[in-house]
């Protein structure tokens, strides 16, 4: 059984910094140019975003971040689940230690862009199996045939 913690914005752990250059790096090999909108380390490290990684022991299962794009309005990013851990139900427990968090900072919608290729078809039904519905673009994005947009009221 995994005993989960949690750690906040530890960027510079050797094991979060390889798994989120391999996060950009394929998905950036996946997305169709101008239809990527993943983060890189830097941009996660914006003040409006909290990022947590977690951790089995001292075995990185993944991580999350929250971005704040509005009064109440969050933003999912760079959920990642390490290879290690794949097919194990990690992404729920990534996705429900984020929606935990989110109602702590007292976030009330969440809101998440991805993939509407066959690659990102995992993500989709991660989504909506915490029961985010389809949506349109919010904040910056825009009508793209390369994403899908969901939303989740709390």
């Amino acid at each position: 059984m995994l005993m989960i913690k949690s750690i906040e914005n530890n960027f510079d752990h050797p094991k979060v910094n390889h798994l989120l250059i391999k996060h950009f790096i394929e998905l950036r090999s996946v997305s169709s140019k101008g239809s990527t909108h993943v983060l890189d380390i830097p941009g996660l490290k914006d003040p409006s975003i909290k990022f947590w990684s977690l951790w089995d022991n001292n075995h990185l299962i993944g991580c999350g971040a929250l971005k704040f794009i509005g009064q109440n309005h969050g933003e999912f990013k760079s959920i990642r689940v390490s290879d290690d851990f794949r097919n194990r139900g990690i992404g729920n427990k990534i996705i429900s230690h984020l929606i935990i968090q989110a109602k702590k900072l007292g976030i009330k919608k969440l809101s998440i862009e991805t993939g509407s290729g066959k690659f990102f078809l995992p993500a989709r039904k991660l989504f909506e199996h915490f029961k985010f519905s389809k949506c349109k673009p919010f904040a910056h994005y825009k009508e793209d045939p390369n994403s899908c947009y969901y939303t989740l009221d709390l």
